[in-house]
């Protein structure tokens, strides 16, 4: 429907763009290789350092959730349950983080 319907400013953008190619010895193409290389160089390198630090990471996170264990064994019952009475419930930790993904989506949007 709207290729039918065009006016002089169309008429006008459409012979601009319809010209031919500037001949540049595949330079054009080598700065689109070279783009698009950083691009999957930027997407890989988090991910990549996340893996290796994870792997770092996992023998002492292990023994400390070990040692955490042990020390939670030692310690008396009331004084577990009372350092763990001001945590909030799960149903409230869910509603909140919903609400955070809500903002940060509606903020995303405005953006845009």
């Amino acid at each position: 429907m709207a290729d039918k319907i065009k006016d002089a400013e169309d008429a006008l953008l459409e012979s601009l763009f319809s010209s031919e190619t500037i001949a540049d010895d595949g330079f054009s193409d080598r700065i689109v290789r070279k783009i698009n290389r950083r691009l999957w160089l930027r997407r890989l390198v988090l991910p990549v350092a996340a893996a290796v630090g994870g792997t770092i990471a996992f023998k002492p996170t292990l023994a400390l959730l070990t040692l955490a264990s042990q020390f939670q064994i030692v310690l008396p019952g009331e004084f577990v349950a009372s350092a763990t009475g001001w945590l909030p419930s799960p149903y409230l930790i869910v509603t909140g983080g919903m609400l955070l993904a809500a903002a940060m989506l509606g903020m995303r949007m405005l953006e845009e």
